[in-house]
């Protein structure tokens, strides 16, 4: 009954912490309710009219969706490199950071989840992807093992921190024996999630583009640059616009951890460029398409290169020391290979598996209206979740929430 007690008097406290704040906090607040709002609205439309409404066809059936859902199972997948210098190497530098990992984990799967909804056309369509009641197809489809991985990735990732939290609001240490266990599982679940996603994509022999034994690895490396490097600009703003304290040698031993995945990453993209031009052969023609275009079509050539140069400038600053060590090229660095990423494994990965067609036709793919205002309110409802879970865990840390028996 006590622990009852505490929990209602955490909800009480937290809903105060997140309705006050400053002038700045509220128009931030008020400018995500908006844009999910906005998407709510693009939703419906779409919840009318049918997947019609996007610029999704029979010829390309993934599109801006999946490309989101692919980039952010990464990001979520990140929060590992958080996780296991904190609790199973004991490096005490990561320690006040790893909580903010954890909250970008978990407001990365919500999206993930809202994504695959919006992809299902629908929330009435969800029941068959339910164990016992839908037609789950376990453990052949490798759908089905995604979503078991993400359901139970985000399972760790909220009872983990939610349970330190809890500790502490009542002024009390958790107690290691229960959390590390846990941690310990979410360091190989994190890779699982990445992996599992990964070899979705790798296991369709029809699609060349994607059946490719350098997908996995390369899906990790990504994750590891592009997730970290948003982590390091929450922080920078956590630090700007909070007390909690974040010190320099945080941020900078997450850099490292960013240099070396981006470093990795680019080596494994210049192995899949020699791959696939050196010696082509049919199964080139999509890198054709996404890189120079075919016959006359080449609607992702200025994603493509734009993602590339920003990929090897982001890469370059963060591999020399110096630039790397001061924080406004830092940030800029992290900001632009974020950018880069999400290209790169999204419009640079999903639409050009699909072409050419089985039959050798090019049908293009670019999001409508309807897809864009979709993906915007997902991504604000992402900052808006990750937004509260900050708030509420930073007030318990610097002491501000207490239970007050």
């Amino acid at each position: 009954m006590r622990q009852i007690k505490v929990f209602k008097s955490l909800v009480r406290d937290s809903l105060d912490t997140i309705t006050r704040g400053s002038k700045k906090y509220h128009l931030w607040m008020a400018a995500l309710t908006f844009m999910m709002l906005v998407g709510m609205y693009c939703y419906s439309i779409q919840l009318k009219e049918g997947l019609s409404v996007t610029g999704m066809t029979d010829r390309v059936s993934w599109g801006l969706y999946i490309s989101n859902f692919t980039f952010l199972v990464g990001v979520a997948a990140a929060a590992v490199m958080l996780v296991m210098p904190t609790y199973v190497l004991k490096d005490i530098d990561f320690k006040q950071a790893v909580l903010i990992g954890e909250g970008v984990a978990v407001a990365a799967l919500v999206m993930c989840l809202a994504f695959v909804i919006a992809d299902m056309g629908g929330p009435s369509v969800l029941w068959h992807m339910i164990p016992g009641i839908g037609v789950f197809n376990f453990p052949n489809s490798m759908l089905t093992w995604d979503v078991l991985v993400l359901n139970g990735y985000l399972f760790l990732n909220i009872t983990i921190p939610f349970y330190i939290l809890f500790r502490h609001y009542q002024g009390k240490e958790s107690k290691k024996s229960v959390y590390i266990p846990g941690a310990f599982l979410s360091v190989f679940w994190a890779v699982a999630i990445h992996l599992v996603t990964a070899f979705l994509y790798q296991g369709l022999q029809a699609r060349p583009f994607w059946n490719n034994a350098l997908l996995g690895p390369r899906f990790l490396a990504s994750a590891f640059a592009a997730g970290p490097a948003l982590i390091i600009l929450v922080l920078a703003v956590i630090r700007t616009y909070t007390s909690f304290k974040i010190e320099n040698k945080t941020i900078k031993k997450i850099a490292m951890v960013v240099t070396v995945a981006a470093q990795i990453n680019l080596i494994m993209l210049i192995s899949e460029l020699f791959k696939e031009f050196y010696a082509p052969t049919h199964h080139s023609e999509s890198a054709y398409y996404l890189f120079f275009g075919l016959h006359g079509k080449d609607a992702l050539l200025p994603w493509i290169w734009t993602a590339i140069p920003l990929n090897v400038l982001a890469t370059v600053m963060l591999t020399f020391h110096k630039l790397r060590n001061n924080f406004k090229v830092l940030y800029f660095a992290c900001f632009i290979l974020f950018i880069a990423i999400w290209i790169e494994k999204g419009f640079g990965l999903i639409v050009p598996g699909f072409i050419p067609g089985p039959y050798g036709k090019i049908a293009e793919y670019m999001p409508t209206g309807i897809e864009i205002g979709v993906t915007l309110g997902i991504w604000a409802l992402g900052a808006f979740v990750f937004t509260i879970l900050a708030k509420t865990a930073i007030g318990i840390e610097i002491g501000k929430l207490r239970y007050k028996k």
